[in-house]
Formats: C-alpha cells, sequence, structure tokens
C-alpha cells in the first residue's frame, strides 16, 4: 500500500560553519545520501521540506550592505521567495544525484515556490519571536543596533543573539492541491522552503508581507493538506527529552498526543529549539489522527527500519 510522508530538513541539512554555496550544496549531497532509507522505498511518496532562517538573514545584510537608488534592497517578503529558489535548485541537484548514485529509477525531483497564507490579523505580527540570519556575541550587539536600529535582536537558546521578525501561524499551503498528481507520478516533491512566502488575501490575490514563519508549523500543515500518513521532522538535536541536558532528563519514545499536549502546555521543551518542532508535530497529530515523528537525521536509517525515534501516537 502506497503511503505518504512529509520529511522537515533541520538548519544542519544545508548550512554548517561554512556559508558559501559550494559548502552548502555539499551538506546537503550529504543529506540526501542519507534520505535515500526513505527513497529506495518504492511504495512511499515523499515531500521534503526545509528551512532558510540563515540563508534569509545573510541574503538581507547582503541586500542592505549593497542598498542604492539603483539597486533598492528586496523586502523580506522576495528575499525569502530568493532563498527558496536557491535553496530549492540546490536540493534538486543533490537529490537528482544521490539517486543516480543508489540506482534510483524515478521521475524528475521537482521544486515548488510555494506561498503560505497567513491572517493579516495575527497577533504575532505585534510581536516578533522567529529568529533569521547569523549568530552575534554579547559584545557585538551594541554595533549591531547602532546599524541597524528598527532591529529586534534576542537570544537564541543560549547560542547567542539573532534578529528576530514576526512569525505568524500557517491559514492554507497555497498550491498544496497541485501537489497530489506530481506526487502519484513518482517524482519527489521539494515544497514549502522555509515555510513558504508568507502572504495574505489582497482582493482577488495575494501579497507578501515582511515577516517569516516557523518551518515546522508549515510542514505540518503542507502534511494536513497533502493527506500525508506520517510527519517526519529531523533536528540536529535528534528526539525529544524532557528536562533535557539536566542529569534527570527522560528520553520520550512513543508518546501518546494527549500527554505531548500537556508537555507543550505546561512549556516543558526549549522554545527556541524543540518547543515549535514538538508543538507542530503534536498539531498534525491532533489534526488527522495519523503519526509524526522527530529524530536526528544521522537516525534515518533506523528510523525506516523499526520507527526509531520519538513517536507522537493519536
Amino acid at each position: 500500500m502506497v503511503s505518504r510522508i512529509v520529511v522537515a530538513l533541520g538548519g544542519n541539512a544545508i548550512l554548517t560553519k561554512d556559508p558559501s554555496a559550494a559548502a552548502q550544496k555539499k551538506a546537503l549531497e550529504v543529506t540526501a545520501e542519507q534520505l535515500m532509507p526513505l527513497i529506495k522505498d518504492n511504495d512511499r511518496q515523499m515531500v521534503v521540506t526545509h528551512g532558510n532562517g540563515p540563508q534569509v538573514g545573510n541574503l538581507l545584510l547582503q541586500q542592505l550592505g549593497s542598498d542604492s537608488e539603483k539597486n533598492p534592497a528586496m523586502p523580506l517578503d522576495t528575499v525569502g521567495a530568493m532563498t527558496q529558489g536557491e535553496i530549492g535548485f540546490w536540493t534538486v541537484q543533490a537529490f537528482t544525484r544521490a539517486m543516480a548514485n543508489n540506482g534510483l529509477e524515478r521521475y524528475p525531483v521537482i521544486s515548488a515556490v510555494t506561498q503560505t497564507l497567513v491572517d493579516e490579523n495575527d497577533p504575532a505580527f505585534k510581536n516578533a519571536s522567529k529568529p533569521i540570519g547569523p549568530f552575534y556575541t554579547e559584545e557585538q550587539l551594541p554595533e549591531i543596533k547602532n546599524q541597524f536600529p528598527d532591529w529586534e535582536l534576542m537570544e537564541d537558546a543560549g547560542r547567542g543573539y539573532r534578529r528576530v521578525v514576526p512569525s505568524p501561524r500557517p491559514l492554507e499551503i497555497i498550491e498544496a492541491k497541485a501537489f497530489g498528481p506530481i506526487l502519484e507520478s513518482g517524482s519527489l516533491l521539494i515544497a514549502s522552503g522555509g515555510g513558504g512566502i508568507l502572504v495574505i488575501k489582497d482582493g482577488n490575490g495575494y501579497k507578501g508581507v515582511e515577516a517569516v514563519i516557523d518551518k515546522d508549523f508549515s510542514a505540518a500543515k503542507l502534511a494536513e493538506m497533502v493527506g500525508a500518513d506520517e510527519l517526519l521532522i529531523l533536528t540536529s538535536g535528534g528526539d525529544v527529552y524532557l528536562n533535557y541536558g539536566k542529569e534527570d532528563q527522560v528520553h520520550l519514545e512513543t508518546v501518546k498526543v494527549s500527554e505531548m499536549r500537556k508537555y507543550v502546555d505546561e512549556e516543558r521543551f526549549a522554545k527556541g529549539s524543540m518547543g515549535p518542532k514538538v508543538e507542530a508535530a503534536v498539531s498534525f497529530v491532533e489534526r488527522t489522527g495519523k503519526v509524526a515523528t522527530i529524530t536526528s537525521l544521522d537516525n534515518v536509517e533506523n528510523f525506516v527500519k523499526s520507527g526509531s525515534g520519538t513517536r507522537i501516537v493519536p
């Protein structure tokens, strides 16, 4: 029986310490090879989605650094679209090469420019919370604030300070209705990169907004809309733990969604890292009655063989 899965890649799947295009392409080639155990199953239709926070932030800096009347900086929604195309292109190349190396004959890998509809009255627009771009040390803060006085900066899970922007919740993945035939053809689909390009309704059409969306919430909405049987969120931190990093940490393996919802409501997970991933996974299971798994990219083979990872079940 054919199943359908949405795989959400973490930032470590694309960007390592070296932000050059060559290094990011190489990281994606390694990632694609690690995902081959999923793709080797011909009875599994697959959508891959990814983040773009560091890429958006870096490209914004480039835009602002060369801003002029003749070469104006592009707004955040357009920069998001630019990085979606950039990373989508690299990802298509990486998966095409990996499948050829593994003797897999499938239809082409397809990357879709994807828009995500949000509510213009979402309270998130009044409370910037989503980190984008590079990390800054505490010593760098005065210089950054002087250079970009309109920026809001926040500590990100103990790793340094980053710019934060509004991050509303997704209402709809606008192009999702077209994805079914693509998946049924056997193609591997890359979609909702960076959570999608954020838009609001504008008369008979849509217009972009200055915000970004959490890729895991967008992945959950995408999985819901394409009728996925499972959502797989891959993280650099691996499985989910209570009291992570403490002597009494507890590894969560198979957990009922009602129990995990309680942990989310009690804010038992770090807001800047594991918290949004768990909440996104919980929302998918609650809305669909299907299964979500959170684990590391390195654990994909074990996930395929035995279902290893933190599994959230109805």
